[in-house]
């Protein structure tokens, strides 16, 4: 019988092997910050470009309207577990990486060095930076400032920016993201200039040096900092340049209006097709890479604020459906290992394809207003996210896998990856996610009130923070204590420096049906599932809401006829023992295989019902013990196997073993188990 003891082993046996370098332990504790804690403070002795860089800034005309805006980055912060969750990151790999890895190390060429110079330092920096200031680490500010003010303080004669050993597009995308929350968090006077400066070079330069290979299928992500910039300088080149970038780039919304992808990547076909040369640097390959893909969610959104279109705006919805329909996941990603592999559970996707899922749908989230963005949002965030991370998260792996039986040197149904993508490691497979992941964490929590267009505040997605902003001109801090997603009761508590009156939108998921919400101990209404709840009066301080969500088992059906099991925000896995097995040092962390110890091919019956119970929330509730458990009822289904590492593809109605009895099957949070079944097959009816 499968149980939760299987668990332990994996954390203790890290524990004792000492794979981790000691790190200075900070306090968990969430404390209160002053609502005038943004106040400008000038970079270097100089002084700052805009006195109100901390403010919320819509996009003004003639960029579309939206119903939501990001808060400035630092406006929240993190408290209770999602604090607790930010420091291991901090303690682990995303503080330290610089120590151990020379890709973002002394050397780096976004340092000045000889060292690598392409989008590795940019991707560190995109994570580090919030991170830092979330934490209010003055350890971690000064590695993100080091990179930074090279940066700024070494631009090209022409406006170009950057190490002089490439002039590529594509890694300055991620460093204008980088630089655009440095701006909100410092005011910086060097930022605004320098991205001006570049925009006007590559305007002029873009015609006889156009956007390629990542570049030309990233190009969204450089219209977010074009975008902003705009916002605060109204320079109609910007809007020139917006322009010029879509042209150029690769038409995401057209491929997916006729999806031609609705089976796993065949690698040699596509070879065939794309001819001489490297067929994954063609058009080909890229528009089935994963990453491209999860980057590419927020290409129509992010346009619309351009064209002002409807259809633009809109059609991310369509994205997510043609991904879900031929490589849905049950995390709530689609399978790209590295490049779209079908529905199958035993397909991985990449941690890069993970976080920057996550940030398109921030982003689109406060351009379309959509709720049930926010639930995709939390669905990836809570469970695959942690999911590919030891612990400590000094270790990753490339690929996860929803039913994930081994993880070893094997080679694996992958479409092209190699055997070491889904080792927990270093830099398994390909160093892209060690340098990217640190963005997860934080810009979720960045993410999660937003300003509204009518002057209020949203709450975007749940966890526990503080947020310090200014609503209608009024100072506010907000407190939100909870363990969503690990129960399912939410309390805000408001304190405005003086009553002001403005309207709070509460999201309220898909999957509540039943929502319950008090002001102040007073019920009022709520919403239908999947929108959000307005309450509008004028707010004094102390002034609380409380909301309960109405969170039950589900079975969902899947590839095959598959069921996975769902609890509110939560995804449910069997948990295999761990057998972790260190298999080489790498400077501050190690690689590590892990293999199972114990039975993991059951299936279930068709309408099996599966009961939650609730446990002791656990310092990383990520880590285990479980806050919260399924138990449903499995038997063995000994037809089911397992080839070079890898489950084999869920069989459809399978039978049962008829000498072994039903079982209960204690399933706990996706992330907690490493070793894992998330989809079941549904047992034939005996005939």
């Amino acid at each position: 019988m499968a149980d939760t003891d299987v668990l332990t082993g994996r954390r203790a046996f890290i524990r004792a092997a000492g794979t981790a370098v000691a790190a200075p332990v900070l306090s968990f504790g969430g404390g209160a910050f002053a609502a005038g804690a943004f106040a400008a403070v000038a970079p270097n002795g100089g002084s700052t470009a805009d006195a109100s860089f901390h403010s919320v800034v819509f996009p003004p005309p003639p960029l579309a309207k939206q119903p939501f805006q990001l808060l400035p980055t630092g406006a929240i912060k993190p408290t209770g577990w999602l604090r607790r969750q930010l420091q291991v990151q901090a303690d682990g790999l995303g503080g330290h990486l610089d120590e151990t890895w020379p890709d973002v190390g002394p050397d780096s060429g976004w340092l000045g060095g000889k060292g690598e110079s392409w989008e590795r330092g940019p991707y560190f920096l995109d994570g580090l930076l919030p991170l830092a200031w979330q934490l209010d680490s003055e350890p971690l500010k000064s590695k993100a400032r080091r990179f930074i003010d090279w940066t700024l303080d070494h631009p090209w004669p022409d406006g170009m920016f950057g190490p002089r050993g490439n002039d590529d597009w594509w890694p300055r995308m991620v460093m204008l993201k980088v630089l655009t929350q440095f701006h909100e968090l410092t005011g910086d006077a060097r930022v605004i200039p320098l991205m001006t400066n570049y925009f006007v070079h590559q305007l002029q330069a873009l015609p006889a040096r156009p956007l390629r290979d990542w570049g030309r299928m990233r190009w969204q992500d450089e219209l977010v900092s074009v975008v902003w910039l705009y916002s605060r300088t109204s320079d109609p080149r910007l809007l020139e340049l917006a322009k010029l970038l879509q042209a150029q780039g690769y038409d995401w919304q057209g491929m997916f209006a006729n999806f031609p992808f609705k089976a796993k990547v065949d690698p040699e076909a596509i070879k065939k097709e794309a001819g001489a040369g490297d067929a994954f640097m063609e058009d080909i390959g890229l528009q089935v890479h994963g990453v491209n893909n999860a980057q590419a969610l927020k290409a129509s959104p992010v346009w619309s604020q351009v064209s002002g279109k409807t259809a633009d705006r809109e059609a991310v919805h369509h994205q997510l459906a043609m991904l879900d329909q031929y490589h849905g996941l049950p995390n709530g990603m689609f399978s790209a290992d590295e490049h779209l592999a079908g529905r199958n559970p035993s397909q991985g996707v990449e941690l890069c394809a993970v976080v920057e899922a996550m940030y398109s749908l921030e982003l689109a989230l406060a351009i379309t207003g959509d709720a049930a963005i926010g639930d995709r949002l939390e669905r990836i965030a809570f469970n695959a996210l942690p999911g590919t991370f030891t612990d400590d998260m000094w270790a990753h792996q490339y690929d996860q896998q929803p039913n994930q039986v081994e993880s070893s040197l094997h080679r694996r149904p992958w479409t092209t990856n190699g055997p070491e993508a889904n080792l927990f490691g270093l830099d398994p497979h390909f160093g892209c996610c060690t340098a990217n992941f640190h963005q997860g964490w934080p810009k979720f929590t960045a993410s999660l009130w937003m300003a509204t267009a009518d002057g209020g505040l949203a709450a975007a997605a749940y966890a526990p923070c503080e947020v310090a902003t200014t609503v209608r001109g009024v100072p506010l801090r907000l407190e939100q204590a909870t363990d969503y997603p690990f129960r399912q009761q939410v309390r805000i508590t408001l304190h405005p420096e003086s009553p002001v009156a403005f309207p709070l939108r509460l999201r309220i998921p898909g999957w509540s049906p039943r929502t319950a919400i008090k002001v102040n101990g007073q019920s009022v209404a709520a919403a239908a599932p999947g929108s959000f709840a307005t309450v509008e009066r004028s707010w004094k301080a102390g002034d609380t809401v409380e909301l309960a969500f109405d969170a039950h088992p589900v079975a969902e059906a899947g590839f095959n006829g598959s069921h996975s099991f769902t609890f509110g925000a939560l995804v449910f896995s069997l948990p295999i023992r761990e057998n972790w097995v260190r298999w080489r040092k790498r400077g501050l962390t190690a690689d590590w295989q892990v293999y199972p110890g114990s039975r993991w091919n059951y299936g279930v019956s068709a309408g099996a019902r599966a009961v939650a119970s609730e446990h002791a929330l656990p310092v990383s509730p990520f880590a285990g013990p479980p806050p919260l458990t399924l138990a449903v009822e499995g038997r063995p289904v000994p037809a089911w196997k397992a080839e070079e590492g890898a489950a084999d593809p869920v069989p459809a109605q399978p039978k049962a073993a008829v000498d072994e009895p039903a079982t209960i099957l204690t399933l706990v949070p996706y992330a907690v188990a490493k070793l894992r079944i998330t989809s079941f097959p549904v047992i034939a009816s005996p005939s």
